[in-house]
């Protein structure tokens, strides 16, 4: 059985893997921490000044569109539906060397981290980004994207908005969003599938592969920081926003969304960023 995590509709448990480069820049980050909370309240009660970031924010566009395709690369957009509604993106990544009309090579798919979405594997060049390099290497890539993410496509039902639609933690990233995943490549494939998570990832495929009928259709798995147990954590950052009880707070508050990756999130951190921190720290 998967046990609920305390943090649930947040993942924030695996939050507590920091570095400790974050604990030295501890009060610059509890600072951005606290603005973006009180800025993502005021959003959510619809008072920030000229209306909400989200709205005047310009469409996403699609991953392949705006990363992987100018760099040359063949990419495809997928969508899969969750057992509880979430509509999911996966995105189909080959090399631009291979030959036309050949079969592609074993299927891999790339789990990010927490509060990361797909783009995580494709942010370097060619050579230094593990989704262009294992394209390269004639695998055929796919790119997870959970619920929530910038990527994915909401709910068939609830609204991003709502308190149920982020009603939810790694259980659900294991129990629903990666077994479509990895079903929806076996079936697309007729292949098992290469697991490579980071961090949030890695715990997602853990308590996945607790389950059988996934493990079928896994041929291995690659595991990058991976995520178990978190009694051991000692960084100070961590702890004071574990001591403050932030998971509490926040909900207090009425935010039920809490996002670096969101356009608001991108747009305060880029903003913050700008001469104002160390490129280490940002």
């Amino acid at each position: 059985m998967i046990h609920k995590s305390p943090w649930k509709g947040f993942g924030l448990t695996t939050a507590l893997a920091a570095s400790s480069e974050i604990e030295r820049s501890a009060p610059v980050m509890s600072l951005l921490i606290c603005v973006f909370i009180l800025c993502s309240a005021g959003e959510v009660a619809g008072v920030l000044t000229g209306g909400s970031m989200m709205d005047r924010s310009l469409p996403v566009q699609s991953l392949c569109a705006q990363l992987v395709q100018p760099t040359g690369y063949p990419c495809s957009e997928h969508a899969v539906q969750t057992k509880d509604g979430y509509l999911l993106a996966l995105q189909r990544v080959s090399s631009p060397n291979v030959n036309l009309g050949s079969q592609p090579g074993p299927p891999v798919l790339l789990l990010h981290g927490l509060f990361m979405a797909g783009d995580a594997w494709f942010l370097d060049n060619p050579e230094q980004s593990l989704g262009f390099i294992l394209a390269d290497q004639g695998f055929d890539v796919w790119v997870g994207n959970v619920r929530g993410t910038r990527w994915s496509h909401g709910h068939t039902t609830l609204s991003e908005k709502s308190k149920a639609f982020w009603d939810w933690s790694w259980q659900e990233l294991a129990q629903y969003d990666l077994a479509e995943m990895i079903h929806y490549i076996y079936t697309m494939t007729n292949t098992k599938t290469f697991v490579v998570g980071h961090s949030q990832g890695t715990i997602m495929a853990l308590a996945a592969f607790t389950q059988p009928e996934i493990v079928e259709m896994v041929e291995a798995a690659a595991l990058l920081c991976p995520i178990s147990y978190l009694e051991h954590v000692s960084a100070q950052f961590v702890l004071r926003m574990v001591n403050m009880h932030l998971d509490q707070v926040i909900l207090a508050m009425g935010i039920h969304q809490l996002n670096f990756r969101s356009n608001f999130g991108v747009y305060l951190i880029n903003s913050v960023c700008e001469g104002h921190l160390t490129a280490t720290t940002c």
